[in-house]
C-alpha cells in the first residue's frame, strides 16, 4: 500500500512546532512543508497511521491553527 499525503494550513509560526511533534512518534508520518509563507504543510501518512494521525491532528489543532485543505 501507498502512504496518503494529507495537507493543511497552520500558523507559520508554529510549523517547526508541528513538525517535532509528528515526527516524534517514530515513522508516524512525514511533515514536508510546502509554502512555509501560506503555511501549507503536506502529511505523508503510511498505511494503519490514519487514526492515530487525525487524532493527534485533532489534539494538536487544541493548541494551535490547523486547517485540513481538500
Amino acid at each position: 500500500m501507498k502512504a496518503q499525503c494529507w495537507r493543511y494550513r497552520v500558523d507559520r509560526r508554529q510549523i517547526a512546532y508541528l513538525k517535532f511533534i509528528v515526527e516524534s512518534y517514530d515513522n508516524l508520518a512525514l511533515v514536508t512543508t510546502l509554502d512555509p509563507h501560506q503555511g501549507i504543510i503536506e502529511l505523508r501518512v503510511p498505511p494503519g497511521c490514519e487514526a492515530t494521525v487525525e487524532a493527534l491532528m485533532a489534539d494538536l489543532g487544541r493548541e494551535i491553527l490547523i486547517h485540513p485543505m481538500a
